[in-house]
């Protein structure tokens, strides 16, 4: 069969190089470029320590996750194009990273009827050439890597594990390696290489499964476990050493920190790990109460204290009785309120508006602010003497700039609960957008991450991945080189390029009438002035006079051009 691939320009443009941030990206997958004598010398190392049939199954999945990965850009490249070149995404993918020279031979598929056959030849198999470095020639077959990645790509493309042999190998003397693959079913020792590969639809379901319990852990997680909170940075660890620290005793604590660090959430799991879990936790806003009723919710009101108030009404204080009471945003209650709860912390009783009795509480209080009370105290904002009684305990909740590391898990516990409350199933995040995570400054911290996770399983597709676009839509890429035809590094064109070229193609002007309007524009921007208009074009001066003569000894007009006293 004599088979012509598709123009792999497509293809190469998914490969980027990102020299200032020293990442390589396939899509939004990272790649690595490594020395082939170092992945000899690592497969040297797993047969002498693992023996051949365990490296051959750790190099074989190795390679079918490869091949999986590669599968959705083919599910995704080449839209409405014939199923044949639709395929050969997969070995022109494999090609372009370098695994060998791929070409057909034969090949049969239809995923309707799950029937495929594929013969296929294999020259400068870097696997093969790697193996003959370390062990010579061998008797068995050895290119376990790529064979497990046109498995892995096959299985994914058909929707049913197609299995991949080496009918000839380089390793073993031959001048390429040939593979032929179909299901593994039709294969009469097919059962016994089940081994190699993972069941897709298996994994799906585990997946699934996995993605459910996950959402229930996050929301039925024992106090023990300190809620809802997540993180193993040393600054997070900081912060949850002083909470375990102060959670068994009866002290005021006050959270500080940014707003969005997840104060009420520290709060929560201080109430959880207390001798008073078993009691209300109520939280309150100060900032979200008008001044006139602060008073009334957090101590309560007697019936007929004020216009509207028809019945009595206990207050937040009452609701909290025997349990914990976060006040959140602290820093922001009006003078008249922190007058009597300072009585409150003082005395343990409140009295109702419009009371003229009092009445016990036994409160764990917990304050929460974003706002320095030091400096809320200098600028006659804040009492000093509330401020004393509520800093007894201050515990400072870092911002997530400075908890790098605990991004991905949070926002991957966030993205299993946010996919069981919209009922979506979502596999994970790509890698750029991980890395996106990583570099964002996060201004609005922990719920900043929150909304934008929610935001990405919202848009990302059935079944699919969370990308970096559905996180930011409006982030610029960084400077990126991808690879010419000539396999040399090149600058990818952005999307402006792209869109500027597809209106030149759709102008219906040739390129000779293109380049004649370009140079008389700049010619004109220029003002007649030659080398000001070469600079423009990023030509020298000769260039460009070169070009305008060759127009004017044709049919175009001559373009009128001023004298340029500094060329020669």
């Amino acid at each position: 069969m004599s088979y012509k691939y598709p123009p792999n320009v497509d293809l190469r443009r998914l490969l980027r190089f990102e020299p200032d941030s020293g990442v390589i990206w396939l899509g939004d997958r990272r790649m690595v470029l490594m020395h082939t004598n170092a992945l000899a010398e690592l497969r040297q190392d797993l047969m002498s320590s693992v023996g051949p049939e365990h490296a051959r199954r750790i190099l074989t999945r190795m390679g079918y996750a490869s091949g999986l990965s590669d599968a959705e850009y083919a599910k995704k490249m080449r839209p409405g194009e014939a199923l044949q070149d639709s395929f050969m995404v997969g070995p022109q993918l494999h090609m372009l990273e370098g695994a060998a020279r791929v070409t057909p031979v034969k090949l049969n598929l239809d995923i309707k009827a799950g029937q495929f056959y594929a013969d296929f030849r294999w020259d400068n198999s870097w696997e093969a050439y790697a193996h003959r470095q370390k062990f010579g020639l061998v008797d068995a077959p050895a290119c376990w890597t790529l064979l497990g990645y046109a498995s892995g790509y096959t299985s994914a493309f058909m929707g049913r594990l197609i299995l991949f042999k080496e009918t000839l190998c380089a390793a073993c003397g031959a001048d390429h390696c040939q593979i032929v693959g179909r299901p593994i079913e039709e294969w009469p020792d097919g059962e016994a290489h089940r081994v190699y590969f993972t069941d897709d639809s298996l994994m799906e379901k585990m997946e699934a499964l996995q993605s459910q319990v996950e959402a229930l852990r996050s929301t039925l997680e024992p106090a023990s476990q300190g809620g809802q909170l997540i993180g193993n940075s040393p600054a997070f660890r900081k912060a949850y050493a002083l909470m375990q620290k102060v959670a068994p005793t009866q002290a005021t604590v006050l959270l500080t920190g940014e707003t969005g660090v997840g104060k009420e959430r520290f709060a929560r799991a201080l109430h959880d790990l207390s001798n008073r879990a078993d009691k209300a936790f109520v939280a309150v806003n100060c900032a979200a109460l008008p001044a006139e009723l602060i008073e009334a919710e957090l101590f309560g009101v007697e019936k007929g204290a004020y216009t509207g108030a028809h019945a009595a009404r206990a207050g937040r204080f009452e609701r909290a009785d025997g349990g914990t009471l976060l006040l959140d945003e602290v820093g922001e209650m009006p003078m008249a309120a922190q007058t009597k709860l300072l009585r409150v912390l003082q005395e343990g009783e409140i009295e109702r508006v419009g009371g003229e009795s009092t009445r016990k509480v036994n409160v764990r209080l917990v304050a929460a602010t974003n706002v320095d009370l030091a400096q809320a105290v200098q600028a006659g904002r804040f009492r000093a003497d509330l401020m004393y009684r509520l800093n007894v305990y201050p515990i400072c909740i870092p911002p997530l700039r400075e908890r790098k590391a605990d991004i991905e898990p949070l926002a991957l516990a966030m993205l299993a609960r946010f996919c069981a409350l919209h009922s979506k199933r979502v596999l994970g995040f790509e890698e750029r957008a991980l890395q996106a995570l990583q570099q964002h400054d996060w201004p609005g911290n922990v719920r900043e991450l929150e909304n934008l996770v929610e935001r990405g399983v919202i848009l990302a597709t059935q079944a699919g991945r969370v990308e970096v676009e559905h996180l930011f839509p409006n982030q610029p890429d960084a400077a990126q080189t991808s690879l010419d035809a000539h396999g040399h590094l090149a600058r990818l064109p952005s999307v402006q390029d792209d869109e500027l070229s597809t209106r030149i193609l759709n102008s219906g002007s040739s390129l000779e009438e293109i380049e004649a309007r370009v140079l008389d524009h700049a010619v004109a921007r220029a003002r007649g002035n030659l080398s000001e208009a070469a600079r423009l074009l990023g030509l020298t001066r000769p260039q460009l006079a070169y070009r305008l003569k060759q127009r004017q000894s044709g049919a175009g007009p001559a373009t009128e051009l001023k004298s340029d006293p500094g060329a020669m």
